[in-house]
């Protein structure tokens, strides 16, 4: 069993990944590629150097300690050559005014559970636990499995959050030791699925129904992005597909918002989605109201 791995981030009293107050273990690499991703500093599984412009302060102390002469400034304006750049933290490191900083980095079992546990008196009192996020927990599967046993054991609450996007046996081996699956649908068309993520949904699909065979409790969770998943057609699809599941016990129509674009910005990335504005509390309530036409419970809606 795996002992390590790479994550990005701990979020501490998180309530938005699973009932109660959570501890949230952000796990780095996705096989998917979402236009609306917001942990783009998720997607690959390597160290990445984040930069925030608005917090430098011109030190020039990155441009004299770089090995590879990545960083320079230019009329005061500091500047990244991404290409030179091997994210090997040395410019990070000394940053106090924190405009650079490392998403990624690698970590033994020990000492996560170590960081989660702090939270235990909040898990305890509010029904809470840990959740696996990412990142797709799936893609560094061995240090997972690994993460939920030792929560397991400490008698924690666990919950996994994937995209579904990998072969069964890989979801089926870690279910023993999750309490909850939350589930993540993007577009029920293989072919705009595609085009959205990256990767086809056959596989994800197959996997749902398979999950929900075993009887594991599951939340799906749906983002609602403007113009990309918010068809009727898609949704009546949804509809038509959710209101066969027998063990989903909470559906979450999840709005689009801004907050990723500076990330794709201090990640040196391109976004496609820049300037896209969010839905509308209209637009939310119409694709619950599709949802529910196809019998699904309004109590289940969030």
């Amino acid at each position: 069993m795996q002992r390590t791995g790479t994550i990005f981030d701990i979020k501490h009293f998180a309530v938005h990944d699973g009932p109660g107050i959570r501890t949230t273990v952000f796990l780095k690499g996705c096989p998917l590629s979402c236009l609306w991703c917001h942990n783009p500093e998720s997607i690959s599984r390597q160290p990445q150097l984040l930069f925030t412009p608005r917090k430098c302060i011109g030190c020039g102390y990155c441009v004299d300690t770089c090995p590879r002469g990545a960083h320079k400034l230019v009329d005061g304006r500091h500047v990244i050559d991404r290409e030179s750049c091997a994210a090997c933290g040395a410019c990070a490191e000394g940053c106090y005014a924190g405009a650079l900083e490392m998403a990624g980095r690698q970590v033994a079992v020990d000492e996560v559970m170590d960081e989660v546990l702090r939270d235990r008196t909040f898990h305890t009192n509010s029904g809470g636990g840990m959740t696996l996020s990412g990142g797709e927990p799936l893609a560094q599967r061995g240090f997972s499995l690994a993460l939920l046993r030792a929560a397991k054991t400490e008698g924690l609450h666990t919950a996994l959050d994937t995209s579904g996007f990998a072969p069964w046996e890989l979801l089926e081996e870690l279910l023993p030791h999750t309490d909850l699956v939350l589930y993540d649908l993007k577009h029920m068309d293989p072919e705009r699925h595609a085009a959205l993520t990256g990767v086809p949904n056959e596989l994800i699909l197959d996997n749902l129904c398979r999950l929900d065979s075993t009887g594991s409790p599951i939340w799906i969770r749906i983002p609602l992005i403007p113009g990309q998943n918010d068809d009727d057609p898609n949704y009546h699809s949804l509809g038509e597909l959710l209101s066969h599941l027998e063990n989903v016990d909470r559906v979450e129509i999840l709005k689009y918002h801004r907050l990723a674009e500076s990330k794709y910005e201090s990640a040196g990335m391109e976004y496609a989605l820049k300037g896209l504005v969010p839905p509308s509390s209209e637009e939310l309530e119409s694709r619950r109201q599709i949802l529910m036409n196809h019998g699904l419970k309004e109590s289940l809606l969030r």
